[in-house]
């Protein structure tokens, strides 16, 4: 009895230091984390936005649609609408969730995508964030595009052997896109 009370008292005592161990840690840790990520989200949006003079991570315009809320990162260059971005996220990822930021231009054709987070397999589905993948997405028209992968009759021709991982992006970048092209108008002169 008086080794199992010991034991207890011993566990008990090693769970709480490696519990403040972890509050410690994470006290220093979560701002510069916080920092990275949104410089991260500036690198994205510099990235698959048309050139502007305005400050599109406060310059946004947040609409539900389906019970998700979407943030638009809009783009103005001299007052003017120049085009939005927007996070998407597929959780049909062969690895899980894959979050994008993709960018439109004020004509209604895809300007960019980037690929945030991924953890799809090293060396096959990882080759979305390629630029040979992305760079396929720049200048389709929103309408004029149909957006699936060629496998599925659609425009987009997906990564050799990551289909999975190349439908996932584009269902993520289309889904984005319904949400834009209804609210195209609220979102251009958001802010404005």
């Amino acid at each position: 009895m008086k080794d199992t009370l010991r034991l207890i008292v011993v566990l008990t005592l090693i769970c709480l230091l490696a519990g403040l161990m972890l509050a410690w840690v994470n006290k220093f840790t979560a701002e510069p984390i916080k920092q990275a990520e949104l410089a991260e989200k500036m690198n994205a949006l510099r990235e698959v936005l048309p050139e502007y003079d305005n400050a599109p991570n406060s310059d946004t315009c947040v609409i539900e649609s389906d019970g998700k809320e979407w943030i638009f990162y809009v783009a103005r260059k001299g007052g003017s609408f120049v085009g939005a971005a927007f996070e998407t996220v597929s959780s049909e990822g062969y690895g899980g969730d894959i979050t994008i930021m993709v960018g439109v231009t004020a004509d209604e054709s895809l300007c960019a995508i980037d690929v945030l987070k991924a953890k799809e397999t090293p060396g096959l589905g990882a080759k979305i964030d390629a630029p040979e993948f992305k760079e396929q997405f720049s200048g389709k028209g929103i309408e004029a595009t149909t957006w699936a992968v060629t496998k599925d009759q659609g425009d987009i021709h997906a990564v050799t052997a990551a289909t999975i991982s190349s439908r996932a992006v584009v269902t993520a970048v289309s889904q984005g896109l319904d949400v834009l092209k209804k609210n195209l108008d609220t979102i251009s002169k958001a802010g404005s």
